[in-house]
């Protein structure tokens, strides 16, 4: 028998197969909200007026796409799925940033830069898929200057009636039926609602962004709670 599959490895592959169709599902299941949460993103990371900033769980490079429509300095995006970052090269070729974004393939739990190399760290969408959160953290942690800011995009969890009742009805049986017909991949979009469920979202990812050693944390939550930013920054 071979082995199972660690949890890391399962979601590479996942997003390597869904690759090619995973831009127009973004969009269409969240009819088209996830662009204006990243705008917010990129406002706050240009309030810091970094000079080096990098993308983790890049995917297929929308947010360091976004945050180029706003700034000139250089992006690197990181992503355990070649499939995603081939996409994404195809994107910044068209738009022709492909000399201001760099994306390599690396393990967002083994960031392979040097400590303190980034004024800004940012991550959309990609906490919820690391396989052991809080060692994801400290790489983002140690990879920044001191005084640098990290901002986290993740869905979380709506907690008040009746938006709490629709997302979940929506989560459990809308999004994986439409993910399943138009990706073709049975898991993925049963993998999104079980990953957003564990997903430990609002003052516990506070909590444990500060026990990896962020401070002036907080959390900003959009539309209805369907997703929040989380800001922390390295001490001075």
């Amino acid at each position: 028998m071979s082995e199972p599959k660690s949890r890391k490895e399962q979601v590479r592959l996942m997003f390597d197969n869904i690759a090619r169709k995973y831009d127009f599902l973004n969009h269409f299941l969240s009819a088209g909200i996830d662009k204006g949460w990243r705008k917010k993103v990129v406002k706050l990371i240009i309030q810091q007026q970094p000079t080096h900033i990098l993308d983790v769980a890049t995917g297929t490079a929308d947010l360091a796409i976004a945050l180029a429509q706003k700034s000139k300095s250089p992006i690197t995006g990181i992503d355990i799925s070649n499939g995603m970052l081939e996409i994404g090269r195809e994107k910044l070729k068209k738009l022709k940033l492909d000399q201001q974004i760099l994306l390599q393939q690396a393990d967002s739990e083994n960031i392979p830069f040097a400590d303190q190399t980034f004024d800004a760290v940012m991550v959309a969408f990609g906490v919820r898929n690391f396989e052991t959160l809080d060692k994801g953290i400290k790489e983002m942690f140690r990879v920044l200057k001191p005084g640098g800011m990290l901002a986290v995009l993740e869905f979380s969890k709506p907690r008040k009636f009746p938006v709490k009742q629709l997302y979940n009805f929506y989560f459990k049986y809308i999004l994986p039926m439409l993910g399943r017909m138009i990706s073709k991949d049975k898991a993925a979009y049963t993998y999104l609602p079980e990953s957003v469920g564990q997903f430990p979202d609002g003052k516990l990812f506070l909590n444990r962004m500060e026990s990896c050693g962020f401070v002036k944390n907080s959390e900003k939550r959009l539309t209805f709670g369907i997703a929040t930013i989380y800001t922390g920054f390295k001490a001075d």
